[in-house]
């Protein structure tokens, strides 16, 4: 009986909490080693538990593992047939608690990096792409637009070109030195119409259908839940909003992580095309570029549903 399979996967109080937690959060092991206190052995081998039974999956990342519950499946259905069981469980409210915690910790730790890097940031991203022209990449087929908006603005290299495709141009980022150099780009009096916003794209200080365009570029790899991400934008989006994502496809190149600070080596085009669709988002077309040191860059061009 397959069923069985499933009935006996949570049949343990550590499966139940570990499957409660990411329902909510990816986490790498030893991250979940950290909240439920346990050893990793341990929690290895209940992982694995959830795992065979198609409850759970993992992403490798360099020597990372993180895990997450499946998108879909029997194991999936079984859990979604009894999540309401989770709900008002004291034990189970703790765990999220300390998720939460860590997830701020990672995050103020993406933060402190950027604002280090902060003055040498376009510099930095020049030596990743080398001499690809990201800006026309992503500017050539875009008409013109109500508002427009950069998630992930950084030093607000892309709100230029930006400016000349929205009547009103919206920078949006996470780190307080980032805009700081921003705001230097456009303090001249160039007249642009460009407003700078603190926050992050998991949780946009945008209202719903706030604009009509949006962007995000080599950004998707320090989230820590891109999905997340792509259903926000989904959210202060207009109906028929157009949406331009650039990513780099799955890499290798771990010097990423340690000199440039991203969370994930890149997404294969099916993993982004996924998270666009649950997003709301039809996926018009995928452009695929070759750069320098191996890598390739995806341009998404997506639209929201009228």
């Amino acid at each position: 009986m397959n069923s069985l399979t499933y009935f006996k996967a949570l049949s343990d109080e550590t499966r139940i909490r570990l499957v409660n937690i990411l329902l909510h959060h990816e986490l790498k092991v030893g991250e979940l080693v950290s909240i439920l206190e346990m050893g990793q052995s341990r929690i290895s081998r209940h992982l694995k538990i959830l795992a065979d039974a198609e409850m759970v999956k993992s992403l490798k990342e360099g020597v990372w593992g993180f895990y997450s519950i499946a998108d879909s499946g029997p194991g999936r259905s079984f859990i979604n047939a009894v999540r309401y069981l989770l709900e008002n469980e004291p034990l189970l409210e703790q765990d999220l608690e300390r998720t939460r915690k860590i997830i701020e910790a990672r995050s103020s730790s993406t933060m402190r990096f950027f604002d280090h890097i902060a003055s040498n940031w376009d510099l930095l991203k020049r030596e990743i792409i080398g001499p690809f022209d990201l800006k026309h990449a992503i500017f050539k087929d875009i008409g013109k637009y109500e508002v427009g908006v950069d998630l992930g603005c950084g030093t607000g290299e892309l709100l230029d070109a930006m400016n000349n495709h929205a009547a009103k141009v919206i920078g949006v980022d996470s780190s307080p030195r980032m805009l700081e150099e921003a705001r230097k780009r456009f303090s001249a009096g160039t007249g642009q119409d460009i407003e700078i916003r603190l926050g992050e794209i998991e949780h946009l200080p945008m209202g719903d259908k706030e604009a009509d365009l949006a962007v995000i570029s080599l950004v998707l790899q320090y989230l820590d839940e891109p999905e997340a991400g792509l259903l926000e934008v989904g959210r202060i989006l207009k109906p028929g909003g157009e949406f331009v994502l650039a990513e780099f496809d799955r890499h290798d190149r771990h010097t990423l992580k340690t000199v440039y600070g991203v969370k994930w080596l890149g997404f294969n085009k099916d993993e982004v095309y996924s998270w666009l669709k649950k997003s709301g988002f039809a996926v018009n077309r995928v452009e695929s570029h070759p750069l320098s040191k191996g890598l390739t860059l995806n341009i998404f061009r997506a639209a929201t549903a009228n």
